[in-house]
Formats: structure tokens, sequence, C-alpha cells
């Protein structure tokens, strides 16, 4: 049978030791990897507000969900790229030169990723977290732990995207109302009064550029 170099997790080599767990770290991070995108990045309000535009204004799967990720991940990458070079600059870049232990890169690597987050986390989530845990109230950068800021980010995310969702939905709604008093009025309730809507609010929508003010406003608020 074949084996591979430097992965016996029965050797009592500690080099060997040693390579075994850092490959077994780096595919778990691996794993982790997409959680850690959605999680913590902007990846969540942007998949999330244009959720909201589809069911707003009643496409079904138009566009398809494809589409839309593809979209959001394209936009994230656009809005995280400053926080990614930082990282890179400042941890993955010694590591590969071998200026820094992986240690010292992690933490390094964290620091921006941490200042983005922080901006963008309401003060009430993070307490509800660190207060859970016992924690004071952190005075540095340093004294907020993933474990706590991760979840209070995305949590602050999601009411974040809802809010907006919540502002893409009037003008629909408002449509929707119209159509279906006149579709009253006339007479015609058996006819589905949204048949009648979903041409004039995708015809609004056209009008009004609404790709463009959403992805705007996307991009505004962070």
């Amino acid at each position: 049978m074949m084996e591979i170099p430097g992965l016996d997790i029965f050797s009592n080599d500690a080099e060997s030791l040693t390579a075994t767990v850092q490959l077994l770290l780096l595919l778990t991070v691996l794993a982790l990897a997409p959680s850690i995108l959605i999680l913590m990045t902007c990846f969540t309000r942007i998949v999330i507000v244009l959720s909201f535009v589809r069911s707003g204004l009643a496409t079904q799967q138009m566009p398809p969900n494809q589409v839309l990720i593809g979209l959001a991940l394209f936009i994230t990458f656009f809005v995280m790229a400053p926080v990614f070079a930082e990282v890179n600059e400042e941890a993955l870049q010694p590591l590969f030169n071998e200026e820094v232990s992986q240690e010292e890169a992690f933490e390094a690597a964290t620091v921006p990723v941490k200042e983005f987050m922080v901006q963008h986390t309401r003060e009430k989530d993070l307490a509800l977290f660190m207060g859970y845990a016992g924690m004071d109230r952190p005075e540095t950068l340093d004294d907020i732990p993933l474990t706590s800021l991760v979840p209070a980010f995305a949590i602050s995310e999601l009411k974040t995207a809802f809010q907006i969702g919540f502002m893409i939905f009037v003008p629909f709604l408002i449509i929707d109302m119209v159509v279906a008093s006149v579709l009253m009025s006339m007479g015609m309730m058996m006819l589905p009064p949204v048949m009648i809507s979903l041409p004039f609010k995708i015809l609004l929508f056209v009008m009004v550029d609404g790709w463009y003010l959403i992805v705007r406003s996307l991009l505004l608020s962070f």
C-alpha cells in the first residue's frame, strides 16, 4: 500500500505529527471557508437584499439563484477588496516569506477583519453575546473575541438587510394594492391581481434603473 509522506498519525516523530496536525487544520479551514465567507463578510446583507428584490417583483425564479449568488459574490469581493489586501500584506506575505509564525500571521489577519465587522456591528448585538459569556465591556479591539463578534455581526447584518428589504417592498406593495383596487372596482374579482401588477412592477423597476439603485444603495451602506 502506498504511504503518503508526512501523514502517519501513528508516528512518534514530532516533526511528522506537526505536519499532520497542520494538514488537518488546513483541511478544516477549507471546509469552513463557505461559512467564513458568509458570516464574516458583507455577503449576507447583499444576497438577502437581492432576494428581497426578486420577491418584491414576484418574478418567481427570475433572476435565477445562480445569478443572484454570483452577483452577490462579486460585489462582496469588490467591497472586501481593501480588507483582503490588508490581510495579504500584513499576514499572508510575511507568512509566505517565513518572517512570522502561523500564530502571528493569524493574529495579524484577524485585525482588519475585526475592524470591518466592528464598524457594521451594533453595540447591542455585541453586548448580547459578550454579556452571555460573562465578559467585561471591551476597551480595545483585541478584547473582542471572534466567538462573540462573528454572531453579533451576523445578526446585525440580518437586521440591516431586512430594513433595506422593507424599503424595497413598499413601492411594489403599493402597485399591488392599486391594481387590486382597480380590479375590484371593475368587478373582475376572479382575475389574479398579481398577474396584472407584474408587468407594471417590472416596467417601474426598469424605468427607475432598479438594479443600479439597489447595488448603489448596498455599496453606500458599507
